[in-house]
Parts: C-alpha cells; structure tokens; sequence
C-alpha cells in the first residue's frame, strides 16, 4: 500500500521520537511539572530542567547560556528583537531607519512595517535591501541602504522559499562600521547548516532568531539568541521570566523538547546533509527533462530545497494534484499561504508575476529517500501531462 510522502520540511517537521520521550515525563506530570518560578522541589526541577535544555540550545548555536532568550517561536523571537530593540534607540538628529531584506519572512517583514507605522512620531522609515535574480542581497543596494545609517538591520540566513543563503557574516562586518544593530533570523538554517553564534557574532551580529519545529522539536518553543550588551524593551510585561525579556511562566516540556532537539543536530548534520544533496540533484534532474526552471539554482542553497515553476502549470492546482496523489509539498511558505499574491521573494528576484504563480517548493527531510524521488518524478510528469491535455482541450 502506498505511503503518503511528506516534502514540505521547511514548514514544519516531525517531532523526534527521542524529543518525545524527553517532553512526556514533563507533560504527564511525572517530573517538572511545577512552575520554574515556585521555590519549593517541583518548582527547582523545573528550572533545573529549563537551565538544562538552554544549555543545549545554547551549545547546538556556540553561544553562552546567558545569551539564550526562550519564546514561543520564531514570530516571537523576530518581534521581540526589532520592536524591543527600537523602543530602546534614543531619537537622533537623523531619521532613524531599519533596513530588511526585501525577501524576509512575514514576520520581519510586517513586523518592520508595524514598527514604523507605530512610531511614526520619532520619523522612522523602513528600507527594503534589493537581492538578484537568485535571491543574493545586492552588493550596491546594501551600500546605499548603509548610507542611510541605519540603527536596525535583519536579513535572514537562508531563505525558507529559495533556500538561498547569505553571507551574514561579511555583511555584519559592514554594518559594524556603521554602529547599527543586525538581527539574522536563523529558522531555516538551523539544522541544515552549522550555525555558530559566537563566530557571527565577532562579525557583527548582534541577535540571532532559533525555532524548535524546524528541527524535530514541538511547536511553541524557540529562542532569540542575544548579545547581552544590547538593551531590549519586552513585548510581554509580568514576573520578569528570561531576565526580564520575555515573561509569562514558562512551557517546561516545549523548552526540553527544544533542548533535545538542539542537541541532537550534530548527528542529524553529519547524516542528512550529504543525502539531502544527492536528492536534491536527483530532483532537479528530473525537474530539468520536464522543462521546469529552478529557482536560486546559481546560488548557494540549503541542500534540502528546491523551488520550481513549470511552464503553464498554476502551482496552487499542482500542490493540489500531488496532495491527492499523496505528495505533500507547496506553493510558497505555508505562513503565507492565505496571501493570494504571487510570492514576494520571487517578486524581489525580478520573477514575473506569471511564472511566480507557477511555483512549487519541496523541502527534504529526514525520512525521505532516492527510491521516492524517483517516484514522485514520475507522478509529476502523469500529472503535468494530464494538466496540459486539459489545458490544450479548453484551449
């Protein structure tokens, strides 16, 4: 019988059996279930559980335990560093500004545009980093956006679409000269990549943004890894939880699920990324034989991604197709899917809106394999030539 084949990584993953078995004794009550903040024996072993688990994050991302900053995701972590940053900047004879790259995820890229509308009083202005046709920041855009001397600065790692990936360090560098602070949102490339905070940090990266569910972790966990010279106003008020920077008591299993997520990375990097390449090429070999153009292809990419537009096809009735055929995979980011627009990111690559509505993104994990590669390859070329035929007979 036919197995369903998830290849939607990049959206979210499966929690690890083994992050389970950590997280079940903290949800059944069995160990930790006090409140971190209670001074009595449950509370402690929920703390000691919580310090356990940030010295896990803290040791997958080379940062010290201090710099981590737990949340409750990604969305949280980006908010908190650029709303909370910017309520700490003194206004200035110049208009402050905060730079982002033009294809950030949703949640920099609103969060920007909330930011300077709501304080529109001290004359804060937002400014979009143009990238190339394979989604690189461009070297002459990102110079003139330093003219301006921005005082916030966020471009991401690697994107969650493309899967490009910057070089974060040598912009942080940069920026350093201008005395502005850099955030890089990291969701995407923990996990696929080796993230060291303490060597982007001697570049010049001030804040770094880490997810649990991206890496086989639970939903409703991550962190924002921060350089502690670097002053933030919270977002939520209370008890002063996380230094003071996040409060609200705290989700124990989430947070030791996160841990043992962190740390089982290294083995996941030592086993799937050399795989995931060798899929990937397969992929877009066969993508290529069906005419499909593959995004980003000259760029340096997470090896577990593939963005595609075949000629003709809309990628919404595509990731449909392939949905009931019992591939899931889709049509931009699923954090945007109620956006009927064509993706941003392509629009920021200089992709026509036409073709943009033709794009597909597979994201590789763990338990996929070259045996459905093959198979999916095939299932897309019955049902691309099943489409055209419908097409050509309207037509």
């Amino acid at each position: 019988m036919f197995a369903p084949v998830y290849f939607d990584y990049n959206a979210t993953t499966p929690v690890d059996a083994r992050v389970l078995e950590a997280m079940l004794p903290h949800l059944r009550g069995e160990s930790g279930f006090g409140n971190a903040s209670s001074r009595h024996d449950h509370g402690r072993e929920a703390r000691k559980a919580i310090d356990e688990a940030r010295q896990q994050v803290a040791a997958a991302v080379g940062a010290h335990p201090t710099e981590v900053v737990f949340t409750s995701g990604g969305s949280e972590s980006n908010n908190l560093f650029l709303k909370g940053a910017a309520a700490c900047i003194k206004p200035g004879p110049i208009a402050p500004v905060i730079a982002i790259s033009a294809i950030e995820h949703p949640c920099v890229r609103e969060t920007a545009r909330d930011l300077v509308r709501a304080m529109a009083h001290q004359g804060w202005k937002l400014r979009e980093i143009a990238v190339d046709d394979q989604g690189r920041i461009d070297a002459g855009d990102y110079a003139e956006a330093l003219a301006l001397w921005p005082r916030l600065l966020s471009v991401m790692l690697a994107n969650n679409e493309t899967g490009t990936i910057q070089d974060i360090p040598a912009l942080a560098r940069q920026a350093r000269a201008i005395g502005g602070w850099f955030h890089t949102d990291a969701v995407q490339a923990l996990g696929k990549l080796d993230v060291n905070f303490r060597e982007l940090n001697a570049a010049g990266v001030h804040a770094m943004t880490v997810s649990a569910h991206k890496i086989h972790g639970p939903k409703g966990a991550g962190a924002l890894v921060l350089d502690k010279r670097i002053e933030l106003r919270p977002l939520i008020s209370g008890g002063g939880q996380e230094r003071g920077l996040r409060s609200g008591t705290e989700n124990v299993a989430a947070i030791v699920g996160f841990g043992r997520a962190c740390e089982l990375i290294a083995e996941r990097l030592k086993q799937d990324v050399s795989r995931f390449a060798d899929m990937r090429s397969e992929l877009e070999r066969g993508l290529m034989q069906l005419g499909a153009t593959v995004f980003s292809q000259a760029a340096q990419r997470l090896p577990n991604t593939v963005y595609f537009a075949l000629p003709g096809i809309d990628g919404e009735t595509l990731v449909g197709k392939l949905d009931r055929a019992g591939y899931a995979v889709a049509s931009g980011a699923a954090c945007s899917s109620a956006n009927p627009e064509p993706s941003h990111v392509l629009q920021a690559m200089g992709v026509a809106p036409e073709i943009a509505r033709e794009a597909v993104r597979i994201s590789l994990g763990s338990d996929n394999n070259v045996a459905q590669i093959a198979d999916f390859l095939a299932v897309l070329s019955d049902t691309v030539f099943k489409l055209r035929r419908l097409s050509a007979l309207a037509g």
